[in-house]
C-alpha cells in the first residue's frame, strides 16, 4: 500500500519494517488451510482467554478472598489495560505496517487511517489477563501465557503489526496486569463477607 500523505508521529518502519516484510512473504508460502487458522485464531483467540478467567473464577471460589478477588476483577483489569493502551496508541500515532508498507494483501483485513499501531491491543489485553490470571492460579496462569505469546506472534503474521508493537505490548500488559491484580487483592475483605451472607455467595464459595 502506499504511505500516507499525512505526516507520522511515529514511523515504524526504519525499526523493522524488512522484518515484517520477511515474516509477511514467508506467511504467504504457507498452505491456505494453515493461513486461515491463524487468522481464525488471531481474530477470536481472545475468546480463550475468556474462557480461562471463567475457569479461573470456578477454582479460586475453594480459595482464599485475595485470590477470588483476583479472579473477579481479570474482566476489568483487562479493560482498564485496553482503555490506556489505546490512550497511548493515540500518543505514539504510528501507522500500521499495512498501510505504509506494500506488503500485498494481509490475512487480516488492513486497519484503516486512526487506527494506530503500536502497542498492538490485542497483545496488551492478553498478556493483562495473563498477568492477572497467574496470580489466581499458576497453571491456568501458565497457560494464559502461551495463548498470549501465540496471540502476539499471530498479530504479526496476519500483517496488522510490526514485531516491535507486540514486543512493547507484552511487557506493558504483563506489568499492568500484574500491578492492577495486587490492588484487586485488597478487595478480600470484601470477598469474605460476601461469602458468609448475601445471595450471591454461591458465586464466591464452593
Amino acid at each position: 500500500m502506499s504511505a500516507a500523505g499525512t505526516a507520522l508521529a511515529l514511523d515504524g518502519r526504519p525499526i523493522d519494517g524488512g522484518l515484517y516484510l520477511r515474516i509477511d512473504h514467508w506467511v504467504h508460502q504457507l498452505p491456505a488451510p494453515v493461513q486461515h487458522a491463524i487468522a481464525a485464531f488471531s481474530a477470536y483467540g481472545l475468546g480463550l482467554l475468556a474462557v480461562l478467567m471463567i475457569w479461573a473464577w470456578w477454582r479460586a471460589r475453594a480459595a482464599d478472598g485475595a485470590t477470588m478477588a483476583r479472579a473477579l476483577a481479570a474482566p476489568a483489569v483487562v479493560i482498564v489495560a485496553f482503555a490506556a493502551d489505546t490512550a497511548f496508541k493515540a500518543l505514539l500515532r504510528e501507522p500500521r505496517p499495512c498501510q505504509v508498507l506494500d506488503a500485498g494483501s494481509t490475512l487480516e483485513a488492513c486497519p484503516g487511517a486512526g487506527d494506530w499501531s503500536l502497542p498492538s491491543n490485542h497483545t496488551v489485553i492478553v498478556f493483562a489477563g495473563a498477568a492477572v490470571l497467574w496470580q489466581v492460579d499458576r497453571r491456568i496462569g501458565a497457560l494464559a501465557l502461551l495463548l498470549a505469546a501465540a496471540m502476539g506472534v499471530s498479530r504479526v503474521l496476519v500483517g496488522v503489526h510490526y514485531p516491535h508493537d507486540v514486543a512493547l505490548g507484552a511487557p506493558l500488559g504483563a506489568i499492568a496486569g500484574y500491578g492492577l491484580a495486587l490492588l484487586a487483592g485488597r478487595g478480600r475483605g470484601l470477598v469474605e463477607r460476601a461469602r458468609t451472607r448475601g445471595p450471591r455467595r454461591w458465586l464466591l464459595s464452593p
